[in-house]
């Protein structure tokens, strides 16, 4: 399925009003997670500013040990404090990376912004080198968007 197939399924979750908020992320993970061949891990990370941590939301793929990340540690430590998306093509060749499992060969972290504050991320890890390009960001920082209607 194309992004632009999966955009209106994303705001049709968004928008239905017989689940509660955490069960609209995780069909979002499972919807990304079924129909883009190259996003093996699909999940959400929630900032707590005074705590300065992220923590882990509804997700889809491998268990995780990461469920609370300090900002500016890992990739996702590091949107939390940058603001902008990072795509790490290949995670071998990436300083200040959070192992997650030695299958991950790369990820793409989009920051999720409410009011203009960033209130957390939507974090993808693939099983192939250099699989995203803009294209993914795109679709991404839209699926946030629909996300932020939410908050």
């Amino acid at each position: 399925m194309t992004f632009q197939e999966l955009q209106p399924k994303v705001s049709a979750i968004i928008a239905d009003t017989n689940i509660v908020r955490d069960e609209k992320l995780l069909a979002i993970c499972q919807l990304l997670n079924e129909n883009i061949e190259y996003y093996n891990w699909v999940g959400f990370y929630f900032a707590n500013h005074e705590n300065k941590t992220l923590h882990l939301g509804p997700y889809v793929g491998a268990e995780t040990d990461h469920t609370v990340i300090p900002f500016g540690k890992g990739i996702c430590g590091q949107v939390a404090e940058s603001n902008a998306n990072f795509v790490v093509p290949d995670v071998a060749a990436q300083d200040n990376y959070i192992a997650c499992s030695f299958t991950v060969k790369s990820e793409i972290v989009v920051p999720l912004f409410v009011n203009g504050q960033n209130i957390g991320q939507i974090d993808i890890d693939s099983h192939v080198i250099d699989p995203f390009t803009e294209a993914d960001e795109r679709f991404l920082e839209f699926v946030n968007q629909e996300v932020a209607k939410l908050y």
